[in-house]
């Protein structure tokens, strides 16, 4: 099974998202850190190496990185919001470094809505500039997009227009809002109901379904997957009994999650689920999310461990 490790490397940024879960702190990376822990999840036998942050391109010894990543077994993968990749000549410049996989983060195919959530009048136009250079460069791209009460309902639209715009588009990755300890705690206004998702959510699976795209979604309980529970983040690394590590720049510092990690609280509605045994349950369960909309499914939860060991995508 392809488990992958997470590095931090700069947790400062050129945008100020709202909902940001590792808000700038300042903190950059040291090579000697970042070596360090690249031959620690290499001895490991980690199948890849994801770069995060912050914004990991504000990272001075990026293109060393990968290189020295690829050099040692971990092929690397960058998350990014797609602003500095925009500048000319600076994806090309990691494209040599041998990188060949990243993710976009956008979040509305409206600039206003985009930059409402950025606080950056430039990021969508910046990230099409990113995705445009991509396609010419021939590196693979997967869309990561936090759903939170502002976009839950345009889901399907996003989906739709970077599918026409951008058809080498392959996997998308929906994270449902996480509320605690970052930006969105000071706005709870923010966070979604599960109801505000559901339509529009499910729109977009089944478009990106019908066109043999693959998905993954966190956070959202399986009641709220419809025909696509296999397709959830958490469920997947039950199923497959996935570990990970991640590094943080913070207190944190290193951690290693099992599959306990994918684990949250469950309501009374579970109890007659038919798929609790897969189940992740609801992430902050009535504190930011309320179990009073939970409901009960009756797929057949050998059937969804099935798709999901059975996947080829993995």
């Amino acid at each position: 099974m392809a488990e992958l490790a997470y590095m931090q490397v700069a947790r400062v940024c050129n945008q100020k998202c709202v909902f940001c879960s590792n808000p700038a702190n300042g903190r950059v990376i040291t090579w000697k850190e970042a070596e360090s822990l690249v031959d620690r999840f290499a001895k490991k036998g980690f199948a890849g190496l994801i770069l995060t942050g912050g914004e990991p391109t504000l990272f001075k010894e990026l293109p060393r990185l990968i290189s020295y990543a690829i050099e040692k077994g971990l092929p690397p993968r960058l998350i990014t919001n797609g602003q500095r990749t925009a500048e000319k000549g600076f994806l090309a410049s990691l494209a040599k470094a041998g990188l060949q996989h990243i993710h976009v983060s956008v979040h509305s195919a409206s600039a206003a809505m985009q930059a409402g959530l950025s606080q950056n009048r430039a990021s969508l136009a910046n990230i099409q500039r990113t995705l445009d250079i991509a396609a010419k460069l021939g590196l693979r791209v997967d869309i990561n997009t936090t759903i939170c009460k502002r976009n839950a309902g345009e889901l399907h639209v996003l989906v739709a227009w970077l599918m026409e715009r951008w058809p080498r588009l392959k996997h998308f990755v929906w994270n449902n809002l996480d509320p605690l300890m970052n930006r969105a705690s000071l706005d709870p206004s923010l966070v979604p109901k599960l109801r505000d998702l559901e339509v529009s959510l499910h729109l977009a699976m089944t478009m990106l379904d019908a066109s043999g795209r693959t998905f993954r979604v966190d956070r959202v309980p399986l009641c709220f997957m419809a025909e696509f529970p296999h397709r959830s983040t958490e469920t997947r690394k039950l199923v497959k009994e996935e570990d990970r590590s991640i590094y943080f720049l913070d207190q944190k510092g290193l951690q290693s999650q099992n599959k306990h990690f994918w684990t949250y609280a469950k309501g009374k509605p579970c109890r007659s689920c038919s798929l609790e045994p897969v189940c992740a349950g609801l992430y902050q369960l009535d504190v930011y999310y309320s179990a009073a909309e939970l409901c009960p499914s009756f797929l057949s939860p050998d059937a969804v461990r099935r798709s999901i060991l059975e996947d080829e995508e993995g």
